[in-house]
C-alpha cells in the first residue's frame, strides 16, 4: 500500500484565495501548511475509546439505544431524528460511552480498508444514546479543538489516509487506538476552526442539495422506464388496437389478440449447478458458475468470479438468448434479478441458486421478467422467511403473449428506449460522481489550508 495519500483535484480551491504565509509542515504527504497553523496528535486533541457495547441484549441489564457503525457511515451527523436501535448495557458502560453534544465517532472496523475512520459528529447531547461497537468514540478538549472542525478532519484526504494505512487485517480491516490517538492533525486557530466548519456547512449544503436533484431525476428515469415496459407488454405499441378483459384482475385489459399463457406453456426453467466446495479451482482451471454477484444492472459483469472443475450436464451450460434469473437468495431484493446471456457469457454455467429460462421468445420475455407484472407475481411467493422462487412459482406466472411478429418489434423497441434511457441515467450518475468529487476535496483543501476561507 502506497504510503502517499491521494491529492485533492485542484480545481476545488480555484476559486479562493490562499493565506499569505505558509510553511513546510516537514511531513511529505501533507506538505505546506498555513504558517499560523499549528501540527498536533490526536491525543493532544481530544480523548479516545474504543466501545465494547454489544448490540445483543442481555437480561438485568439497563435498556439503551445504541448507536451504530451504520449510522456513523451514513450520516455527517448524529441527531435525535436517527431510528437507533435498541440495546442493553452495564451502569459503567452507560457512563462510559453515552454520546454527548461535540463528540466524534468514527469507525474503526471495516471488511474495507478505505471504510476505516468514516466520522459522524453528535450535534447535540443524546440522553440514553450509547456508542456501540465497531465505533471509536472521540470527545475533544473544547479550549483546542471544535468537535465539528475534527469530523471534517477526519473526511480529509491526507488525514484519512493515515487510518487506512495503519489499518491492519486481511479479510477484515481494524484501527488501533495507539494509531488513533498518534494519527496527525492541522490545528488553526479556534475561531478559524469555526470559519472553516460555516464554510464547509454552507457549502456542501449546497452541493447536496445539487447531488439529491441529480439523483431524484436518476429515480424518475428508472421509473420512466419501469412504466415504459410494463405498458409495451400489457397494452403493446398500437394505441388503437382494440382490447379485451384477460380475466386476470391485476391484469386489466390487453389487445384482443392477444393471449395470456403461464410460463410453463411458453419455456423451460432450470434450476443451476450444485457442485461441492472442494470442486472450486482457480481461474483458468474450470467452468465459470455465474452467481447472482455476476448480475448488475440486467446484464452479465465478470466479478467475484468462481470456478468449479466438475461434470456439468448439458442443460446447466448457458446459451446465448437464455434468461438468467437469481432465484434464491438471502437478500430478497435480489430475488428476480435477470440478465441475457449473449456471447460473452455463453458456454458458462450456473449456480443452485439460481435459474436459466430458455424459451424462442426470450427477447421479449426478459422485458416481461423486468417489468412490473414478474415483481407483482414474484410478491406472491416470497415472505419475511422465504427468499426464493421455486421453479413451480416460475411456470405459475401469468404473462401477456402477443404474436410472434409483434413479440419481435416490441423486443425491439424497449431495447432501443431503455438504451436511450440508461445513457441518460450514465450521464447524470457521472455527474453525481463528480460532484461527491468535488465535495470531497473541497474539504480537503478547506482543512488542510489550502485555501483561506476567513470572511467568506
Amino acid at each position: 500500500m502506497s504510503p502517499n495519500p491521494p491529492t485533492a483535484p485542484a480545481r476545488a480551491g480555484s476559486r479562493w484565495k490562499a493565506y499569505p504565509a505558509y510553511r513546510d509542515s516537514g511531513i511529505e504527504w501533507l506538505g505546506r501548511m498555513p504558517d499560523h497553523w499549528r501540527l498536533r496528535r490526536l491525543k493532544h486533541l481530544a480523548s479516545s475509546r474504543f466501545s465494547n457495547v454489544d448490540k445483543h441484549p442481555i437480561d438485568g441489564e439497563i435498556p439503551v439505544d445504541l448507536c451504530n457503525y451504520v449510522d456513523v457511515y451514513y450520516n455527517d451527523r448524529i441527531t435525535s431524528a436517527i431510528d437507533f436501535m435498541a440495546a442493553t448495557a452495564t451502569r459503567e458502560e452507560v457512563q462510559k460511552f453515552s454520546l454527548r453534544k461535540d463528540d466524534v465517532l468514527v469507525t474503526k472496523d471495516s471488511e474495507e480498508w478505505d471504510d476505516i475512520a468514516v466520522p459522524a459528529h453528535v450535534s447535540e447531547d443524546l440522553k440514553g444514546v450509547l456508542c456501540g461497537y465497531h465505533l471509536a468514540q472521540i470527545r475533544p478538549n473544547a479550549d483546542i479543538i471544535d468537535g465539528r472542525y475534527l469530523s471534517r478532519s477526519f473526511a480529509t484526504l491526507p488525514i484519512n489516509h493515515q487510518f487506512r494505512v495503519e489499518a491492519t487485517g486481511i479479510t477484515r480491516y481494524g484501527l488501533g487506538k495507539y494509531s488513533l490517538d498518534n494519527a496527525i492533525f492541522l490545528v488553526p486557530p479556534k475561531d478559524e476552526q469555526k470559519a472553516i466548519v460555516s464554510f464547509l456547512d454552507r457549502e456542501t449544503a449546497k452541493l447536496d442539495a445539487l447531488i439529491a436533484k441529480k439523483e431524484r431525476l436518476i429515480e424518475l428515469l428508472e421509473e420512466k422506464r419501469s412504466a415504459l415496459i410494463s405498458h409495451a407488454v400489457t397494452k403493446g405499441l398500437d394505441p388503437k388496437a382494440p382490447m379485451k378483459d384477460s380475466g386476470i384482475e391485476w391484469l386489466g385489459k390487453i389487445p384482443e389478440h392477444w393471449d395470456v399463457k403461464r410460463l410453463r406453456r411458453v419455456g423451460d426453467a432450470i434450476i443451476g449447478l450444485t457442485y461441492d466446495p472442494a470442486d472450486v479451482v482457480g481461474e483458468g482451471e474450470g467452468t465459470l458458475v455465474l452467481r447472482a454477484s455476476n448480475v448488475f444492472n440486467e446484464r452479465i459483469i465478470f466479478e467475484d468470479n468462481v470456478f468449479v472443475k466438475t461434470k456439468i450436464p448439458e442443460r446447466l451450460i448457458t446459451k446465448v438468448g437464455d434468461v438468467l434469473i437469481c432465484s434464491r437468495s438471502g437478500s430478497r431484493a435480489l430475488i428476480g434479478k435477470s440478465a441475457k446471456i449473449d456471447g460473452g457469457s455463453a458456454g458458462l454455467s450456473f449456480g443452485t441458486f439460481m435459474t436459466v429460462f430458455r424459451s424462442e421468445c426470450n427477447d421479449y420475455l426478459f422485458h416481461v421478467f423486468n417489468s412490473t407484472l414478474f415483481d407483482y407475481q414474484s410478491a406472491t411467493f416470497l415472505t419475511s422467511t422465504v427468499n426464493q422462487l421455486t421453479v413451480g412459482n416460475l411456470y405459475s406466472f401469468e404473462v401477456p403473449m402477443p404474436p410472434r411478429d409483434e413479440q419481435s418489434a416490441i423486443a425491439e423497441f424497449l431495447n432501443h428506449e431503455s438504451t436511450k434511457i440508461a445513457q441518460m441515467v450514465s450521464k447524470v450518475e457521472t455527474v453525481v460522481e463528480r460532484l461527491w468529487e468535488y465535495r470531497t476535496a473541497l474539504i480537503s483543501v478547506a482543512v488542510t489550508g489550502k485555501i483561506d476561507v476567513r470572511g467568506q
